[in-house]
Protein backbone atom coordinates (compact mmCIF):
# COMPACT_ATOMS: atom_id res chain seq x y z
CA UNK A 1 0.00 0.00 0.00
CA UNK A 2 1.70 3.56 -1.39
CA UNK A 3 1.85 6.23 1.65
CA UNK A 4 -0.45 8.53 -0.55
CA UNK A 5 -3.33 7.51 -2.76
CA UNK A 6 -5.75 9.34 -4.88
CA UNK A 7 -9.43 7.85 -5.56
CA UNK A 8 -11.09 9.13 -8.25
CA UNK A 9 -14.83 8.03 -8.17
CA UNK A 10 -16.28 7.94 -11.24
CA UNK A 11 -14.00 10.04 -13.35
CA UNK A 12 -15.96 11.04 -16.84
CA UNK A 13 -13.03 13.07 -18.61
CA UNK A 14 -9.82 10.95 -19.72
CA UNK A 15 -7.50 14.01 -19.71
CA UNK A 16 -8.33 14.53 -16.11
CA UNK A 17 -7.58 11.27 -15.12
CA UNK A 18 -4.00 11.70 -17.32
CA UNK A 19 -3.12 14.19 -16.05
CA UNK A 20 -4.01 13.00 -12.22
CA UNK A 21 -2.27 9.75 -13.62
CA UNK A 22 0.77 12.12 -14.20
CA UNK A 23 0.42 13.66 -10.86
CA UNK A 24 0.38 9.96 -9.34
CA UNK A 25 3.99 9.18 -11.33
CA UNK A 26 5.71 12.06 -10.57
CA UNK A 27 4.58 12.22 -6.59
CA UNK A 28 4.98 8.24 -5.62
CA UNK A 29 1.11 8.49 -5.51
CA UNK A 30 -1.13 5.28 -6.28
CA UNK A 31 -4.71 5.93 -8.35
CA UNK A 32 -7.69 4.06 -7.57
CA UNK A 33 -10.34 4.30 -10.38
CA UNK A 34 -13.76 3.23 -9.44
CA UNK A 35 -16.53 2.27 -11.73
CA UNK A 36 -18.13 2.80 -13.66
CA UNK A 37 -15.78 5.83 -16.09
CA UNK A 38 -16.84 8.05 -18.85
CA UNK A 39 -13.98 6.07 -20.72
CA UNK A 40 -11.45 3.28 -21.05
CA UNK A 41 -8.82 2.32 -19.61
CA UNK A 42 -6.91 2.36 -23.08
CA UNK A 43 -8.35 5.59 -24.39
CA UNK A 44 -5.67 7.35 -26.49
CA UNK A 45 -6.92 10.60 -24.44
CA UNK A 46 -6.36 9.54 -21.16
CA UNK A 47 -2.42 8.42 -22.39
CA UNK A 48 -1.94 10.92 -23.65
CA UNK A 49 -2.47 13.33 -21.26
CA UNK A 50 -0.35 10.74 -18.70
CA UNK A 51 2.58 10.87 -21.22
CA UNK A 52 4.88 8.34 -21.02
CA UNK A 53 4.96 7.79 -17.61
CA UNK A 54 2.33 4.78 -17.27
CA UNK A 55 5.09 2.39 -16.37
CA UNK A 56 5.56 4.37 -13.26
CA UNK A 57 2.04 4.08 -12.01
CA UNK A 58 0.60 1.92 -9.21
CA UNK A 59 -3.03 2.10 -10.39
CA UNK A 60 -6.00 -0.49 -9.32
CA UNK A 61 -10.12 -0.34 -10.54
CA UNK A 62 -12.81 -1.26 -8.39
CA UNK A 63 -16.32 -1.85 -9.24
CA UNK A 64 -18.02 0.80 -7.11
CA UNK A 65 -17.42 2.18 -3.27
CA UNK A 66 -18.47 -1.32 -1.67
CA UNK A 67 -15.85 -3.09 -3.56
CA UNK A 68 -13.49 -0.06 -2.69
CA UNK A 69 -13.90 -0.55 1.03
CA UNK A 70 -14.38 -4.36 0.99
CA UNK A 71 -10.20 -4.34 -1.04
CA UNK A 72 -9.58 -1.29 1.49
CA UNK A 73 -10.91 -2.21 4.59
CA UNK A 74 -10.64 0.67 7.45
CA UNK A 75 -8.67 2.79 5.12
CA UNK A 76 -8.17 6.37 6.60
CA UNK A 77 -9.52 8.75 4.04
CA UNK A 78 -10.46 12.28 3.29
CA UNK A 79 -13.27 13.10 1.00
CA UNK A 80 -12.64 16.32 -1.30
CA UNK A 81 -15.83 18.14 -1.34
CA UNK A 82 -17.26 22.07 -1.87
CA UNK A 83 -19.65 21.04 0.09
CA UNK A 84 -17.33 20.07 3.33
CA UNK A 85 -17.17 22.19 6.83
CA UNK A 86 -13.24 22.35 6.83
CA UNK A 87 -10.36 23.59 4.39
CA UNK A 88 -8.20 20.98 3.60
CA UNK A 89 -5.06 22.73 5.45
CA UNK A 90 -6.84 22.50 8.90
CA UNK A 91 -6.58 18.31 8.84
CA UNK A 92 -3.92 15.78 9.54
CA UNK A 93 -3.32 13.40 6.54
CA UNK A 94 -2.87 9.58 8.10
CA UNK A 95 -0.20 7.24 6.60
CA UNK A 96 -1.76 5.81 4.46
CA UNK A 97 -3.27 8.46 3.28
CA UNK A 98 -6.74 8.22 0.80
CA UNK A 99 -8.08 11.20 -0.83
CA UNK A 100 -10.97 11.12 -2.52
CA UNK A 101 -12.34 13.03 -5.11
CA UNK A 102 -15.75 12.52 -7.14
CA UNK A 103 -16.97 12.91 -10.99
CA UNK A 104 -16.07 16.05 -12.33
CA UNK A 105 -19.62 16.97 -13.10
CA UNK A 106 -21.42 16.21 -10.14
CA UNK A 107 -18.76 15.53 -7.19
CA UNK A 108 -19.08 12.47 -4.35
CA UNK A 109 -22.63 11.16 -3.91
CA UNK A 110 -24.39 13.45 -1.86
CA UNK A 111 -24.97 10.17 1.10
CA UNK A 112 -21.88 9.08 0.99
CA UNK A 113 -20.79 12.71 2.06
CA UNK A 114 -23.43 12.89 4.57
CA UNK A 115 -22.07 9.42 5.96
CA UNK A 116 -18.91 10.81 6.42
CA UNK A 117 -18.81 14.62 7.04
CA UNK A 118 -16.17 13.82 9.62
CA UNK A 119 -13.96 13.35 6.67
CA UNK A 120 -15.04 16.30 4.28
CA UNK A 121 -12.37 19.18 3.48
CA UNK A 122 -12.76 21.56 0.84
CA UNK A 123 -10.23 23.47 -0.95
CA UNK A 124 -11.27 27.56 -0.60
CA UNK A 125 -12.82 29.36 -3.81
CA UNK A 126 -14.37 32.75 -4.75
CA UNK A 127 -18.20 32.12 -4.23
CA UNK A 128 -20.20 31.07 -7.13
CA UNK A 129 -18.26 29.15 -8.47
CA UNK A 130 -18.97 25.61 -9.34
CA UNK A 131 -15.54 23.98 -8.51
CA UNK A 132 -12.17 23.15 -9.37
CA UNK A 133 -11.11 21.12 -12.24
CA UNK A 134 -10.16 17.95 -10.81
CA UNK A 135 -6.92 17.14 -11.97
CA UNK A 136 -5.92 20.14 -10.18
CA UNK A 137 -7.90 19.57 -6.81
CA UNK A 138 -6.00 16.28 -6.85
CA UNK A 139 -2.79 17.62 -7.33
CA UNK A 140 -3.75 20.52 -4.30
CA UNK A 141 -4.59 17.64 -2.11
CA UNK A 142 -1.33 15.21 -2.78
CA UNK A 143 0.95 18.41 -2.66
CA UNK A 144 -0.62 19.62 0.63
CA UNK A 145 0.08 15.59 1.86
CA UNK A 146 3.67 15.87 0.47
CA UNK A 147 4.00 19.60 2.36
CA UNK A 148 2.81 18.34 5.70
CA UNK A 149 5.40 15.69 5.44
CA UNK A 150 8.00 17.95 4.92
CA UNK A 151 8.17 16.40 1.38
CA UNK A 152 10.19 13.48 2.61
CA UNK A 153 10.15 10.26 1.03
CA UNK A 154 7.97 10.59 -1.82
CA UNK A 155 10.07 13.45 -4.09
CA UNK A 156 13.62 13.20 -3.81
CA UNK A 157 15.38 16.32 -4.04
CA UNK A 158 16.42 18.23 -6.70
CA UNK A 159 20.01 18.38 -7.86
CA UNK A 160 19.69 20.72 -10.65
CA UNK A 161 21.20 24.10 -8.78
CA UNK A 162 23.24 22.21 -6.70
CA UNK A 163 26.85 22.90 -6.57
CA UNK A 164 28.94 21.16 -8.14
CA UNK A 165 31.95 22.52 -6.77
Amino acid sequence: MKDINIVLHEPEIPQNTGNIARTCAATGAALHLIRPMGFEPDDRKLKRAGLDYWHLLDITYYDGLDDFFAKNPGVPFWCFTTKAPRCYTEVTYENPAFLFFGKETKGLPEDFLKAHLDHCVRIPMRENLRSLNLSNAAAIGVYEVLRQRGFQGEVPESTYFTDKG
